[in-house]
This record gives C-alpha cells, sequence and structure tokens, in this order.
C-alpha cells in the first residue's frame, strides 16, 4: 500500500499547470486519473492500453443513447461510462509521464480517438432526440449540429493553436483578464466532463434538454472568444 502511495505521490508532482483548466478537471478528473494512473502502473499496463481501455467505456455507453430509450438507469450508467472514460483519458498522460513513455504515436491516438468522442457524442444526442424525445420545435434538432460544430471547432483550433505556439513562439501573447481561480470557473461549461455528466440527465427529457442547450450555448460564446483570443495570441 505505501508502494501505491509513493506512485500517487510521484504522479501528483507531475501534473499539468491548472493554468486554462476548469474546476472539473482539477478537482476532479484529474484527481480521478492520478489513482487510475497509479493502478495501471503498478499493473504493468501501458498509456496506449489506457487510451484504448477509455474509449472501450465511451463508445458503448454511446451507441446506448442511440440506440434505448433513456431512463434514469441507464441516464447513470451513460454518464458513469463516459466520465470514467474522461478519467481514463487523463491518466493516459500521466502514466506516459511517470514512465517517460510518451510518443507521437501516443499522442496521435489519443487525439484521433478524443475527436471520435467529441463528433459521436453529439450524433447520438441528435439520434435520440429524433427518435425518443417529444422536443418543442423540430428546431431542435439543429441543437447537436450547432454543439457538434462548436465542440470541434474549439477541440481543434485549441491543439493547432498550442502546435503554432511551440513552432513559433508568441511574444507579448494577450494576457488573461482574469485570475486562475475565475477562469477555472469560467471554463467549467466547456468542460467535456461537464457534457458527460450532463447525461445523467437523460433520463428527464425536458432536464437534459435544458441542460444540453445551456452548456450549448456556452459552447458558442466561448468558440467565438478562444478564436478571437487565439488569432491575436498567433498575430
Amino acid at each position: 500500500m505505501s508502494e501505491f502511495a509513493e506512485v500517487l505521490r510521484q504522479l501528483s508532482t507531475a501534473q499539468k499547470p491548472a493554468k486554462g483548466a476548469s474546476l472539473y478537471t482539477v478537482f476532479v478528473n484529474r484527481p480521478a486519473g492520478r489513482v487510475l494512473a497509479a493502478v495501471a502502473y503498478r499493473v504493468g499496463a501501458t498509456p496506449n492500453q489506457l487510451t484504448v481501455l477509455g474509449a472501450l467505456f465511451t463508445f458503448p455507453a454511446l451507441a446506448a443513447v442511440a440506440l434505448l430509450p433513456p431512463g434514469p438507469t441507464m441516464s447513470v450508467c451513460v454518464g458513469a461510462a463516459l466520465a470514467m472514460g474522461f478519467a481514463l483519458d487523463a491518466a493516459d498522460g500521466q502514466l506516459a509521464r511517470r514512465q517517460r513513455s510518451g510518443s507521437p504515436s501516443g499522442e496521435w491516438l489519443d487525439h484521433v480517438l478524443d475527436c471520435a468522442k467529441i463528433v459521436a457524442l453529439h450524433l447520438v444526442v441528435l439520434v435520440s432526440f429524433y427518435r425518443f424525445f417529444s422536443l418543442p420545435s423540430p428546431a431542435f434538432l439543429l441543437a447537436p449540429m450547432v454543439f457538434q460544430l462548436a465542440a470541434v471547432v474549439i477541440f481543434f483550433a485549441g491543439i493547432l493553436t498550442e502546435k503554432l505556439k511551440r513552432r513559433a513562439p508568441v511574444e507579448g501573447a494577450v494576457p488573461a483578464g482574469s485570475t486562475p481561480a475565475l477562469r477555472s470557473v469560467l471554463l467549467l461549461p466547456v468542460d467535456y466532463g461537464l457534457t458527460c455528466v450532463s447525461f445523467l440527465f437523460l433520463g428527464s427529457q425536458q432536464v437534459f434538454l435544458s441542460v444540453y442547450c445551456a452548456l450549448l450555448l456556452a459552447h458558442v460564446l466561448f468558440m467565438a472568444a478562444f478564436l478571437a483570443k487565439w488569432f491575436r495570441e498567433l498575430s
């Protein structure tokens, strides 16, 4: 047990900076990922295996959203599986840093599966809306499409901006106008983990529709703000 605790301690010193991360990522997902990474380290698993395991939690849960009528038990199972998949997504990077085994192929696999998760998540919501929901208007079928657009653009533009900054360090980047603690709160609505948690409400159509549309609005607003900020920083 002391060895496990020591692995946890070492993992805690090799975390990504909290800057730019939401409250859910900092206080829920990364700590959960740290425990999973420590378990994986003890059993000799590799980061790529954790990445694939995360996908094995995520994609069957998403398939259930498209194929099964939403209900309380199904909602809890889907929300828990998606949250576990996201925690494993944090664990693979932590394990790679602990083992010093990070590789371009591992990073590629991680990003490809992350992109597939984002696209699939909103596709299955669209299918569920069409098959099982009594929507106030057919116009609500556009919500998953717009949400998918905003989420994918934020994901891709964020990765591209980071890569371009590494290649040509940006001088005089625009400083953030808020404290790190406030940024963590403000970024909460666009955290993928919060989107996962929202599926706990899938059994109540009205509640899920309200939460989903609120997160959609946040993603659209943040997409515009992020794109403007990143473009200025690279200019």
